[in-house]
C-alpha cells in the first residue's frame, strides 16, 4: 500500500493530475474495467440536477434502506471529513476501508493520472462492490455526460432540475446545460425529472434514446391533504397516502418536496413502490443531507444553507420569508469569484439585514474586501467586516440578537469554515 493514513492518500490524489477538473470518461472507464466494476455492479441509480441532487440521492438510499436493502451512497462534497462522501447503510467509510479502496484503485489504475474526484468514485464503487451492496445510489459531481459516475449505466436515472450554474464548463444556458445532464440517461431505462418544465434537449435526448421519462407535475406529484398532517402521492392515477406525521407540511414544502416526490419516483421506477410502508416513508423522506436549510436552534436561531447559485438562492430567500424571526437576519458568505454574484444578491434583497462576508481557503474565491465592496453597493445593505471565520460568528451573533438569526451560506467551503471554527471553540473537557 502506497500511504498509512487516509490524510495522505487524499493529499496525494490532489497532486495526482496537472488539472482539479478534467472532464472524460476514457480514463476512469479504463480502470473500472480493470477492476470489473461495472460487469459486476449493483443496481445503479444516478441522479444529476443543479440543485437538490444530493438530497434526493440521500432520500432515495434511506428509502431503499428502510426496505432491508444494503445501500451504498456516494455524494460530494464533504463538510467536515471524506469519509462523509462514502456511506453504506448510513453509516461512513472507515478511514481503514477507503485506504484499502484507494490502494486497489492504484494498482488498477497503473499510470494513469487520474484526477481526485475520479479516485475518489473509483474508490466509492470498488467498495460498494466488496461489501456486496444491492444497490449504489451515485451523486453526479459536475454536469453528467463526461461526470466520472456516469462510466456506470444507471438502471433508473433522476434530474431534479437545470439552471444556470458551472457555465465554464457546462454552456451558458439552460439546453446547454441540460444537454450535459441527459448524458445519464440511458437507452430504454427509465429517468424521473424533477422540474415540471424541463429543457427541450433533456426531452430530446430521452426521446433519441427511448428512455421513458416520468415528470415532476405531470407523472407524478406530491401534496398536502386539505387537513391534517397527512401528503398524497401521486403518479398518473394512482394515489398513496402518506401519514407523515406532525411537521411534515412544513418540511416538505418548496424544493424539498420536489426533491421528496422525486425520490419517491425513483422507488417508483424500481419496481418497489408497494413494498413502501408508512414508517418507511416517513423515516426516508426525513433524511437529508447536512447544510441543506439545516436549523441549529439557539440564540440567535443558525441556519445553515450550501445555496451558491441563483435558483438556490431562490430558494433559500422564500424560506427566509416562510419563517420569520422577530430579530435582525445576519449572512455570513463567501462566493466564488465564478459565480453570477447579482442574481444572488437580487433573491436575498431585503431577507438579510446585516451582511459578513468572509475569506475562505479557495484560490477560486471572490476575496473577502471585493465581496463587501459589492455588498455595500446594495440599497440599505449594512456590511461588518471580519478578519477570520470566528470573528464573523461573533460579529454575526451579535449583529441578530437574541431574537434573531445568523445564516450561513454560499457554498460547502464557507459553512465548512464556520463549522470548523465553532468545533475549533467548543470548551475542551478532560482530566490532566
Amino acid at each position: 500500500m502506497r500511504f498509512d493514513t487516509l490524510q495522505q492518500w487524499l493529499d496525494w490524489q490532489e497532486t495526482l493530475h496537472p488539472r482539479k477538473i478534467d472532464l472524460s470518461l476514457e480514463r476512469v472507464g479504463a480502470v473500472a474495467d480493470t477492476l470489473g466494476l461495472r460487469e459486476q455492479a449493483p443496481v445503479t441509480v444516478l441522479v444529476a440536477g443543479t440543485n437538490g441532487k444530493g438530497t434526493v440521492a440521500t432520500m432515495v438510499a434511506a428509502l431503499l434502506q428502510q426496505l432491508g436493502f444494503r445501500v451504498g451512497l456516494y455524494t460530494s462534497p464533504h463538510l467536515l471529513q471524506y469519509n462523509e462522501r462514502v456511506a453504506i447503510d448510513g453509516i461512513p467509510a472507515s478511514d481503514t476501508d477507503l485506504c484499502r479502496a484507494f490502494a486497489a484503485v492504484d494498482v488498477a489504475r497503473g499510470t494513469r493520472p487520474l484526477t481526485y474526484f475520479e479516485f475518489g468514485t473509483l474508490g466509492a464503487g470498488w467498495l460498494f462492490r466488496e461489501k456486496r451492496v444491492d444497490f449504489q445510489v451515485l451523486e453526479v459531481g459536475l454536469g453528467g455526460r463526461l461526470d466520472a459516475v456516469n462510466v456506470w449505466d444507471a438502471d433508473v436515472a433522476a434530474i431534479t432540475c437545470v439552471d444556470l450554474d458551472h457555465q465554464a464548463w457546462l454552456g451558458n444556458d439552460r439546453e446547454q446545460i441540460g444537454r450535459e445532464k441527459a448524458g445519464i440517461m440511458r437507452a430504454g431505462r427509465p429517468v424521473a425529472l424533477g422540474e415540471e418544465t424541463p429543457p427541450a434537449s433533456v426531452l430530446d435526448a430521452a426521446l433519441g434514446l427511448g428512455a421513458p421519462i416520468s415528470r415532476l407535475g405531470r407523472d407524478y406529484w406530491l401534496q398536502p391533504e386539505p387537513e391534517g398532517a397527512g401528503w398524497r402521492w401521486c403518479w398518473a392515477g394512482t394515489s398513496m397516502q402518506l401519514e407523515l406525521g406532525a411537521g411534515a407540511r412544513e418540511q416538505l414544502t418548496g424544493a424539498r418536496g420536489r426533491n421528496a416526490a422525486t425520490a419517491l419516483a425513483v422507488l417508483h421506477l424500481l419496481g418497489l413502490q408497494e413494498r413502501l410502508t408508512p414508517d418507511a416513508v416517513r423515516a426516508g423522506l426525513s433524511a437529508s443531507p447536512p447544510a441543506r436549510l439545516q436549523r441549529l436552534p439557539g440564540s440567535p436561531e443558525w441556519l445553515l444553507d450550501v445555496a451558491h447559485n441563483p435558483q438556490s438562492a431562490r430558494e433559500l430567500s422564500g424560506w427566509l420569508a416562510a419563517h420569520p424571526v422577530p430579530g435582525p437576519v445576519a449572512a455570513i458568505v463567501a462566493l466564488m469569484a465564478d459565480k453570477e454574484r447579482g442574481p444572488i444578491f437580487e433573491a436575498l434583497q431585503g431577507r438579510v439585514d446585516v451582511w459578513v462576508p468572509i475569506d475562505i481557503p479557495s484560490a477560486r474565491a471572490l476575496p473577502a474586501r471585493a465581496l463587501a465592496q459589492e455588498l455595500e453597493s446594495l440599497p440599505g445593505s449594512r456590511v461588518v467586516a471580519a478578519e477570520n471565520p470566528a470573528a464573523a460568528i461573533a460579529a454575526a451573533s451579535a449583529a441578530a440578537g437574541p431574537g434573531g438569526r445568523v445564516v450561513v451560506f454560499g457554498s460547502f467551503m464557507t459553512v465548512q469554515a464556520v463549522l470548523e471554527s465553532m468545533d475549533a471553540a467548543e470548551p475542551q473537557t478532560g482530566t490532566g
